[in-house]
């Protein structure tokens, strides 16, 4: 029986963003108090790290924010989670980098352009499903490595390296003292974020003792008090051509890690993200990031913890959270200028070590090899080549190497000959308990019937000594066939034909007989060859043997 094909309103409600359905719901006075304490803090928690992550991305500190401020206000007001912090990311810093560097800011502003447009597209597509099935060694793979880049880029940074000087001391030591801070301060106070404490203690050290250390001023100028207006990049089709490929990885990374922090965010609230808004969101986020200056933007995973954990339940805290930002960027954002490069440098390099994921990475070594193997090819070609690569490769690896399971799960062979002696006594369908007449052979075939099965099934029919009168073939144990599945039945149906042989098949599923069906295969072999059960069909076989 045909399954039934979603009703327009269903697919409409998937892609309702959350904050209309908070609305129409109602948010009550005391959450709405909750939404904002906790958007404060969390926009105060991000002003440190998307200056942090801006620099480290190869752009201006102001980026960083003007992507926080647009991109994590858009995510909040059409996103498909109630609780997502949008905003840059460490996940993003090592292929914003290697853009910037190969393209220029106009170049990426361009591929997160192409980016947006995909998100959007995956949206309606209803692709949000889809993204949750990329492998676990992919992700541990290029995040273990992303980390690892990124506490690489900073140890110059973070140890006060000039052209003048390999290192200076003043500025390790603000760069120990803010790791150090950032460890220990959760322990002292949850509540007001450790990295603000950092960067504030450091600036202000720095500031009444003139330490000579390098800092956003030194190295960037003035930071801007107001946002951008709105600019659009060039466009050429053969700058959209070189960009494809970057395009496609903003826009893998922008869905793995947005709809990551969403399933993680559910965990913690006990609610359920619509993923296809979700990705809609995204996309339109960093269709609007760009145009205001900013760089990709994606779901938040530390940042959207924050938000829960202070109180946060409905969109309008991410929203509030973008707006406290905007606030300080007007009032104090020219303070900005005397932040010490080396704390944001050990800001980030705590960063890397939470997103290292290193634990786990060890743990997979005790994983089957295959997805060691995927681990190590993904973290390998993070680190030593580009997370381009690293996404698309770890990805199409564990695609094959799954089939490669698949295939080897799937059986097939003659019960009358060589599997007889493996079916279960106890099983009521045991061929073993039934008379098959002379002349007649059963086959059957265990699992999925797809591509890596089907060489397994035509291998199987080749060692037939003898033609058969009657061929039954037994498709119990396949719920699912595919089209090189369904052209090994219609190469075995052919091959029967030129024999003068008859086949029948038994215990076909809903799959795949509309499968057969759809191809004009099961017109071909007839209803009255095709049966329910076994008995049937080989009753059908006697028939079939005495001219029937």
């Amino acid at each position: 029986m045909a399954t039934a094909a979603p009703s327009a309103a269903r697919v409409q409600r998937r892609l309702e963003p959350k904050l209309w359905i908070t609305l129409r719901e109602g948010i009550s006075a005391r959450q709405l108090a909750h939404d904002a304490l906790a958007g404060v803090i969390v926009g105060i928690v991000a002003l440190p790290l998307a200056i942090a992550f801006g620099i480290a991305s190869g752009v201006k500190p102001e980026q960083g924010l003007y992507t926080a401020i647009v991109g994590g206000f858009i995510i909040s007001a059409f996103g498909g989670s109630r609780v997502q912090i949008g905003g840059p990311t460490g996940a993003f810093v090592v292929i914003v980098s290697q853009i910037v560097a190969k393209y220029g800011y106009d170049g990426l502003a361009v591929a997160t352009l192409m980016a947006g447009v995909l998100l959007v597209a995956m949206g309606f597509a209803r692709l949000g499903a889809a993204i949750k099935f990329v492998p676990y060694p992919v992700t541990i793979g290029f995040t273990t490595g992303i980390a690892l880049i990124i506490a690489r880029t900073q140890l110059r940074d973070f140890a006060g390296a000039s052209a003048s000087a390999a290192w200076s001391p003043w500025a390790l030591a603000l760069g120990v003292f803010t790791v150090v801070l950032l460890v220990l301060w959760p322990r002292v106070n949850s509540r007001i974020p450790g990295p603000l404490v950092a960067i504030v203690a450091c600036t202000l050290a720095a500031s009444l003792f003139h330490l000579p250390v390098e800092t956003i001023g030194d190295r960037f100028g003035a930071v801007p008090t107001h946002l951008p207006r709105l600019s659009v990049p060039d466009v050429d089709l053969a700058r959209l051509r070189e960009l494809v490929s970057p395009a496609i990885a903003i826009a893998l990374l922008a869905a793995i890690e947005s709809l990551l922090s969403a399933m993680v965010a559910d965990g913690m609230i006990g609610t359920r993200h619509r993923s296809d808004m979700e990705l809609v969101a995204q996309g339109l986020a960093n269709l609007a990031s760009p145009l205001f200056g900013g760089i990709p933007v994606t779901g938040a995973i530390a940042r959207t913890a924050t938000n829960v954990k202070n109180g946060g339940r409905t969109p309008v805290a991410g929203m509030l959270h973008a707006a406290t930002l905007l606030a300080i960027v007007l009032a104090f954002g020219h303070l900005a200028e005397h932040i010490p490069i080396c704390a944001l440098a050990g800001i980030l390099l705590v960063v890397a070590y939470n997103m290292s994921e290193w634990r786990m990475f060890v743990r997979l070594f005790r994983s089957p090899r295959s997805d060691v193997l995927v681990l190590l090819v993904t973290f390998s070609l993070t680190v030593f080549v580009d997370l381009t690569m690293a996404l698309q490769a770890g990805v199409v690896l564990a695609s094959f190497l799954f089939m490669a399971r698949v295939a080897n799960l799937s059986q097939a062979g003659f019960i009358t000959h060589m599997l007889r002696e493996g079916e279960d006594p106890a099983d009521p369908g045991a061929i073993a308990r039934r008379h098959v007449p002379d002349g007649v052979e059963v086959f059957e075939v265990y699992g999925s019937f797809f591509f890596g099965a089907a060489s397994k099934f035509r291998d199987a029919i080749r060692e037939i000594e003898r033609k058969p009168r009657v061929l039954v073939v037994r498709l119990r144990e396949v719920l699912a066939i595919d089209a090189t599945g369904l052209r090994a039945l219609e190469d075995l149906f052919d091959k029967t034909n030129r024999d003068g042989t008859a086949l029948v098949l038994s215990g076909i599923h809903a799959q795949p007989l509309q499968v057969l069906e759809r191809s004009g295969l099961l017109e071909r072999i007839g209803l009255a060859n095709v049966f329910v059960d076994v008995d049937a069909a080989l009753a059908r076989a006697s028939e079939l043997l005495r001219g029937e």
